[in-house]
């Protein structure tokens, strides 16, 4: 071969350009267009992701650390117990208890929290309980200010337009 001159196998081809280092390059294939039909079209197997890798991994070593685990619990390791405990009994949760007393829903807020104090003072029901009741007082009162509020521009733009 002549210096110079190239090969035959290189015949047609296109030499590629050279790369600016000032220039940043394109994301992504240069070659892909929007529209082109996926040099994929099956996409990517399941369980080649990182994350997916990650879980079988784990999946696959689940029984030996529940193993140790438990061996860990049985030789007196109580992080290891209370670990194995909360996940096989669920922790219990507070109820509150019914509680019944003398209660009129169409007095004024404030009477009714006065009922609620006294409910509370006498015994008849938990400060945690009339606390609650307290709240759901509050958010009633001010859920009805909001309606009478409504009402009333509802009023006054009906009697200045009409």
């Amino acid at each position: 071969m002549i210096e110079g001159q190239s090969p035959l196998w290189l015949d047609g081809q296109i030499s590629p350009q050279p790369v600016n280092a000032s220039e940043p390059r394109p994301a992504g294939n240069p070659d892909w267009h929007p529209g082109m039909k996926s040099p994929n079209p099956a996409g990517r197997p399941k369980g080649t992701t990182p994350h997916s890798k990650l879980m079988h991994r784990m999946l696959a070593d689940a029984d030996g650390i529940v193993d140790a685990i438990v061996a860990k619990a049985l030789e007196g390791d109580t992080g290891a117990a209370s670990l194995i405990l909360s996940r096989v009994i669920p922790a219990l949760k507070a109820q509150a208890e019914k509680v019944q007393f003398d209660f009129d829903a169409t007095a004024p807020a404030s009477q009714q929290v006065e009922a609620v104090l006294g409910a509370m003072s006498g015994g008849i029901i938990a400060p945690d309980v009339g606390k609650q009741v307290i709240d759901a007082i509050g958010a009633l009162s001010h859920v009805r200010a909001t309606e009478e509020l409504e009402a009333r521009i509802t009023a006054l733009e009906e009697a200045r337009g009409g």
